[in-house]
């Protein structure tokens, strides 16, 4: 043991940890005696798995090996390049903006809703200028934005929306699930801490073909034909072409074969993260703390996250919390540092935490409870107890 740390230390409990049965195990397994590691039939029943959930046949479904890759795929098949600006959120993490600088455009930052945390409509509408292309909402912490207040927005100024929805799987929006609403793109991922996870590992779902089609080709080094059909073919087909500078953005059957089996328990997940987040709300009912808002009745969390806020007079400051919870054995995590502070968007478009007070504000009070499926009713416990012990 680290001699900074007492004898006596409570074992610790990790901020989150993946769900991997004994499902995903064998199929992986299955993988790698098949032969086939890289991206091929898995991949592709993978995809076709996740067009089914989401229960609508006009969506198409692109695996990719990270969200961000997903992101960044969409935006080039919409058109974003140098000279546009792309509207999103500062209380995100940077893979949402930083996909825009790839390609030359660059990113409006606007503040949240002080209430959801999620990027404020009226913030979108007043950003808006002659350049603004396209909007990234991110649908944070798993609660669905106002895509209804968005959609319309970008209806009137003919924007592109691409919906980072990383956090909301399987979220629902209006009675839709997320995934399934009137966006040109919805972009979801598979990271080890989400909802559902293949390690790294995204999925790009979109109703316009021809976005679909490009965002196949680039992930793939602009090659017009992926090595699966090339190398299962029944006659000679080694040719292909590129036809663009494309990316390494393909996701490989190893890791479409945990999703396979993840996909299959996304809504059993789902149910066990809202009742760890219901006992959470009842533990801490009566405390100095802000709770997680509540969806929209009839509406879905994903419960990506579990995150409180202190109240302004809880008597302790965030970073002192923290660090009584990890004296406590109980991990945790701050969603976001938000964009505005980080050097390169601070100095970049000369940022000032006073331009996003709603973040800001949220900022300086937040942190992330542990929220994950693999939790016992006693660890749930556990941090509530450590939660309350750490108040003044």
């Amino acid at each position: 043991m680290p001699a900074n740390l007492p004898a006596d230390r409570p074992p610790f409990l990790p901020f989150a940890l993946p769900e991997i049965g004994e499902d995903e195990i064998a199929e992986v397994v299955d993988t790698l005696k098949s032969g086939w590691v890289t991206t091929g039939p898995k991949a592709k029943r993978f995809e076709q798995d996740f067009g089914a959930f989401l229960g609508d046949p006009a969506l198409h479904a692109v695996a990719v090996n990270s969200a961000t890759a997903g992101l960044h795929l969409a935006l080039e098949a919409l058109g974003i390049g140098p000279g546009d600006e792309v509207i999103t959120t500062t209380h995100t993490f940077t893979a949402t903006a930083e996909v825009v600088r790839y390609l030359g455009a660059d990113v409006k930052l606007v503040d949240v809703d002080p209430a959801t945390l999620n990027i404020d409509p009226a913030a979108v509408e007043e950003a808006v200028t002659s350049r603004t292309k396209a909007i990234v909402p991110v649908h944070y912490a798993g609660l669905a934005a106002d895509m209804t207040s968005l959609l319309e927005l970008a209806a009137d100024c003919d924007l592109k929306v691409v919906e980072d929805a990383a956090h909301a799987l399987p979220t629902t929006c209006g009675g839709q699930l997320v995934g399934t609403l009137d966006s040109d793109a919805t972009v979801f991922s598979f990271y080890a801490n989400k909802t559902i996870t293949t390690g790294e590992g995204g999925m790009l779902v979109t109703r316009d073909a021809a976005v679909a089609q490009r965002a196949r080709t680039m992930r793939l080094h602009g090659m017009n034909r992926d090595a699966f059909d090339r190398f299962t073919a029944k006659v000679p087909s080694w040719y292909y072409e590129v036809v663009a500078p494309g990316f390494k953005y393909n996701l490989t059957d190893i890791a479409a074969a945990l999703g396979l089996h993840q996909l299959k328990k996304a809504h059993a997940f789902q149910q066990r993260r809202a009742a760890i987040a219901a006992a959470y709300d009842a533990a801490f009912a009566d405390l100095p703390l802000v709770l997680p808002p509540q969806p929209a009745a009839g509406d879905r969390h994903a419960w990506h996250l579990y995150v409180l806020r202190l109240a302004d007079d809880a008597g302790i400051g965030r970073d002192r919390f923290i660090e009584r919870l990890f004296d406590a054995g109980i991990g945790c995590s701050v969603h976001y540092i938000p964009l505005h502070l980080h050097p390169y968007w601070r100095d970049r478009y000369a940022l000032q935490p006073g331009q996003f007070p709603h973040s800001q504000h949220a900022y300086e009070r937040m942190l992330s409870l542990p929220i994950y499926t693999r939790m016992s009713d006693d660890d749930v416990m556990r941090v509530a107890q450590a939660v309350r012990a750490a108040l003044p």
